[in-house]
């Protein structure tokens, strides 16, 4: 008897400690899943493009790790008409996808599953400090180079740093995603050299460093950006996935950096 699209998110949640969680964000945002399953795929953010190319492969299950309606909660009551919204839908809608966030049960796993999937890309190794901040402690290097290490590492093209580029970096802590600044700049009062995430509001955590470096502190900033943080944990999804629900196709479709630098 085929698995439904249902039983694989319960088969995925019983392997989350704590779960299931009374309050979360990850529900499905759109489809039925009482249907069979016919192929997962993985992203860190259902695009439009995403969905299509999903369809195309024969999934059904789109598991994304951030909304896919433009607000934390995807409510949709303020896009009433809005032709983009409404063309995304009729999407899901039409090729009877299934679309499920996947954000605080994976960041609940052990180890944090986004945390783990930029790791294995980056192919070191990471300690937890006593406030619960991954460090890296690497082998001595510059900051313009330690960028550059990021770029190839993750395939992103361009990376933001603040800082100077010959500063020598040894201990590297990390905050993937969207943190706010108050809880970047605690990071950055850690016995580190450098702190990477993946966004900011950029009045607040690298103007917290510039003026840290004009008081003589040797510290930095890299930021890659969102997507560019969070996606390699979406695509480490795939082989625990394949543990999970053996014998279900499973595909990780990369959301992709959605800035041109021109």
């Amino acid at each position: 008897m085929s698995q439904t699209i249902q039983s694989v998110i319960d088969a995925i949640i019983a392997r989350i400690p704590g779960g299931p969680l009374a309050e979360t964000v990850d529900v499905f945002k759109a489809g039925d899943p009482s249907q069979p399953v016919t192929g997962i795929v993985t992203t860190f953010l259902a695009t439009y493009a995403v969905l299509k190319r999903a369809a195309e492969l024969g999934a059904n299950l789109v598991i994304t790790h951030e909304p896919i309606f433009y607000n934390h909660l995807d409510r949709v009551d303020w896009l009433g008409d809005d032709p983009v919204y409404k063309a995304k839908l009729k999407l899901i809608q039409d090729r009877k996808l299934v679309v499920w966030r996947f954000h605080d049960y994976w960041h609940r796993h052990q180890p944090d599953g986004i945390l783990a999937g930029v790791t294995a890309a980056l192919g070191w190794q990471y300690d937890l400090d006593p406030s619960g901040l991954p460090l890296y402690v690497i082998p001595q290097t510059s900051l313009g180079d330690l960028a550059q290490v990021f770029k190839k590492k993750l395939g992103i093209g361009t990376v933001r740093v603040v800082g100077a580029l010959d500063m020598p970096c040894h201990r590297v802590g990390m905050v993937a995603g969207a943190m706010s600044g108050e809880y970047q700049i605690r990071a950055l009062r850690r016995e580190i050299d450098v702190l990477v995430v993946g966004e900011i509001n950029e009045w607040e955590t690298c103007e917290y460093v510039r003026d840290a470096i004009a008081l003589g502190q040797k510290k930095a900033l890299i930021v890659l950006g969102h997507a560019n943080s969070e996606e390699p944990g979406m695509a480490w999804l795939v082989d625990w996935l394949h543990e999970v629900v053996p014998g279900v196709p499973v595909t990780h479709i990369p959301t992709g950096d959605p800035f041109l630098f021109v």
